[in-house]
């Protein structure tokens, strides 16, 4: 079969998903508005990885499934002057592992009434071109990821520059969490454990 570009056309189904309809969506410590929804300005879906069991016989080796992994998700968010997302991800992670003394904080942060104290759930929505189609997140999303269990592992730091103009400081958030879930357009409503 020669090849047409209208072939190509027609199996792109909505001209592709773009990669800038996306939204963020989770508790932080400290905090009682979707402030993150607006400020994380870069995030993943995550990825998916399963390892192998190794079993060599008569010297050839045989491949079987093992255990999934869930790699750990990262986020860039925009920051306010009021340091708001930033001081909650700081305190969040000080009451995991104190700064100061390296103990937990005896009630953690109190963000998850599953799993440990210290963790929360967050979702990540990917929307299409036509966008949500009411104020509740994922509502209209063609795609979504409920991240369980998660907190926060690693806050890089802001640069300072006095020939930085222009510019609005940025800093990433890496959290690890314990599994996800996903549904697809028509089960996003509430993405559940």
């Amino acid at each position: 079969m020669a090849f047409q570009i209208s072939d190509f056309t027609q199996r792109l189904t909505g001209d592709g998903a773009r990669p800038n309809l996306f939204q963020v969506v989770m508790t932080l410590p400290g905090t009682t508005n979707n402030q993150l929804s607006f400020m994380a300005k870069a995030a993943q879906l995550p990825g998916s990885s399963i390892g192998t069991v190794p079993v060599y016989y008569f010297g050839r080796e045989m491949k079987f499934a093992g255990n999934r992994t869930f790699a750990d998700w990262t986020i860039t968010v925009i920051n306010d002057e009021n340091f708001m997302i930033r001081n909650s991800i700081e305190a969040w992670m000080n009451s995991i592992n104190s700064n100061e003394s390296n103990v937990r904080t005896a009630s953690g942060v109190s963000i998850s009434p599953t799993l440990q104290s210290y963790t929360t759930d967050a979702q990540v929505y990917q929307y299409s071109k036509s966008g949500p189609t009411s104020a509740n997140a994922g509502m209209n999303a063609i795609k979504g990821y409920n991240f369980v269990g998660l907190f926060p592992v690693d806050l890089s730091p802001i640069d300072l520059d006095w020939a930085s103009n222009d510019s609005i400081e940025e800093f990433s958030v890496t959290f690890a969490y314990q599994y996800w879930t996903t549904g697809t357009n028509g089960t996003l409503t509430g993405l559940t454990t």
